[in-house]
Order: structure tokens, then C-alpha cells, then sequence
């Protein structure tokens, strides 16, 4: 009896201490055939420099969920670059080309987050583009497979009910807007779509479910634009948009968005408080 539990704390602490080991492992991009192939369709023959000094990438290295692993990309303290552009790209998705995010004057510092789906162990790479034409590249090598024709969460009655409802959420303080202008403020936009990737099946009918996922979001403070999001099939379930911006005085945000079934959803959130 003794001897088995203290086998099962050996087993605990072994447990505990390889997840340890994977959390702090650097975890680097890895050689890819596939990104030496496609890298030119992707920014032609321009020079892709290192963004390692300039940027920083947050993402696991063994997903919990491949249909919707978490990545963050934050400028460092040490950038004085004025990004415009970021390209997410999962080498290995049958897309690769996660999405493109444009920033506009009232974005600032580079800091975004979102959530994706990740077909087979892959590089995650983000290209970081500034306003001089300069493209700066960091990554990281994720352990996940299957996102691309994981089963949705909902099943399709559910999903296609709730499609376009969107919710703002602020993480200042009480949720209340600040008074001047040029404050610097962290949000999260999140709108309801099943964003079917075209490889899931009907759990119920055996057959694949028609592509169907949002192509296109603009996040706009009064009638200037923070981001504009064009994505593609590996855009997670629910898609959830993560950023920082500078307030304005505007008075409100308003999100677009359109799906690639030609319909479009819109909402002006106030930004006082959560909605």
C-alpha cells in the first residue's frame, strides 16, 4: 500500500516536472519544405528579417484544444518600428494562410491575440510588417493535430441560431471609459460563427459540412479603423480578436464582419462599459 502511493507520487512529480520542461522549452521554428515552398506566394522575393529582438510570441507548445489554440504576438520594449501588418501561417493547415490583420493609426503598440485551429504538429509564423515595407518574422513550433476537422462545439441548428451575435469586452478597471483622449486601452471582440472549415462532418448524416467561415471584419473607433481582419478556414470556432488600441473620444467602437455566405453582421458597442 505504502509502495504504491509513494509510486504515485513519483509518477506525479515525474509528470509534473516533464510539463515544467515543456512550458520552458524555447521551442524554436523548425526547418519546413512546406514554408521554403510557399514562401515566395507569400511575400514574393522580399527579405524576411529576424523579429526575435522586436516581438514576441506566446503559444503552447502542446495544444489542450488544436481547434482552438490561443497565439499572442506583443512588441517588445526594445521595437521603435510602426507595424501595420501582421500574417499569421500554419506551415502544415491545408491553408496555410491563417489571416492577414491591417492596423490603422489607432492601433499603436503591436499587441493581438486570437485563437486558430492547427491541422498537424506545424510552425506557427507570424510576419510582422512596418510602415516602411520592412517584414519581420517570429514563430514557434506547436504540437496539435486534427483542428482543421475537429466535430464543431455546437451542433448546426445551435451554431447557425446564434451566427453574427457579437460581445465587447473591456479589462480596464470597473469596465469604464477613460475621460482623455489618447489613453491606451485592452479589448476583446467576439463574434458567434461555426466557421466551418469545409473537412468537418455531420456527426449525424456522415457528410462534410460545406465550408462556411467569416472572411472579413473591420474593428472601427468612430470612422477611424483600429484593425480589419481577412481570414480564412483556420480561423477558430467563435472567433475571438484580442487587442489594444489608443482612445480616441469617439465615443464607441463599431465591428463588420462578413461570412463567405455573403452575409454580414454589425453592432456599435459603446465604451463605457462591457456589452
Amino acid at each position: 500500500m505504502l509502495r504504491t502511493a509513494i509510486f504515485a507520487l513519483v509518477s506525479v512529480a515525474v509528470i509534473q516536472g516533464a510539463q515544467a520542461t515543456e512550458k520552458k522549452r524555447d521551442n524554436p521554428l523548425k526547418p519546413s519544405e512546406t514554408w521554403d515552398e510557399m514562401r515566395f506566394d507569400v511575400v514574393g522575393d522580399r527579405e524576411i528579417l529576424d523579429g526575435s529582438a522586436l516581438l514576441e510570441i506566446d503559444a503552447p507548445y502542446r495544444a489542450h484544444d488544436a481547434a482552438t489554440v490561443p497565439i499572442t504576438i506583443r512588441e517588445t520594449a526594445d521595437s521603435d518600428k510602426d507595424f501595420v501588418k501582421l500574417t499569421f501561417i500554419v506551415d502544415e493547415n491545408p491553408a496555410p494562410v491563417v489571416a492577414e490583420i491591417e492596423f490603422g493609426p489607432a492601433y499603436g503598440d503591436l499587441d493581438f491575440e486570437t485563437r486558430m485551429r492547427v491541422d498537424s504538429y506545424s510552425n506557427i509564423r507570424a510576419l510582422a510588417e512596418t510602415a516602411d515595407g520592412e517584414i519581420y518574422m517570429i514563430g514557434r513550433y506547436v504540437k496539435a493535430s486534427g483542428g482543421c476537422s475537429a466535430p464543431a462545439l455546437k451542433d448546426a441548428d445551435a451554431a447557425l441560431a446564434g451566427v453574427g451575435k457579437m460581445k465587447l469586452r473591456f479589462f480596464d478597471a470597473k469596465g469604464e471609459a477613460p475621460k482623455a483622449s489618447g489613453t491606451r486601452r485592452e479589448a476583446q471582440v467576439m463574434v458567434r460563427h461555426p466557421n466551418y472549415s469545409g473537412m468537418q462532418m455531420n456527426q449525424v448524416t456522415q457528410l462534410f459540412i460545406p465550408a462556411h467561415f467569416m472572411d472579413g471584419m473591420d474593428v472601427m473607433q468612430g470612422d477611424q479603423l483600429i484593425f480589419r481582419m481577412t481570414g480564412g478556414i483556420s480561423i477558430s470556432e467563435d472567433p475571438s480578436f484580442r487587442f489594444k488600441y489608443i482612445e480616441n473620444g469617439a465615443g464607441s467602437i463599431t465591428v463588420k464582419a462578413k461570412d463567405t455566405d455573403g452575409d454580414t453582421f454589425e453592432r456599435e458597442f459603446p465604451t463605457g462599459t462591457d456589452s
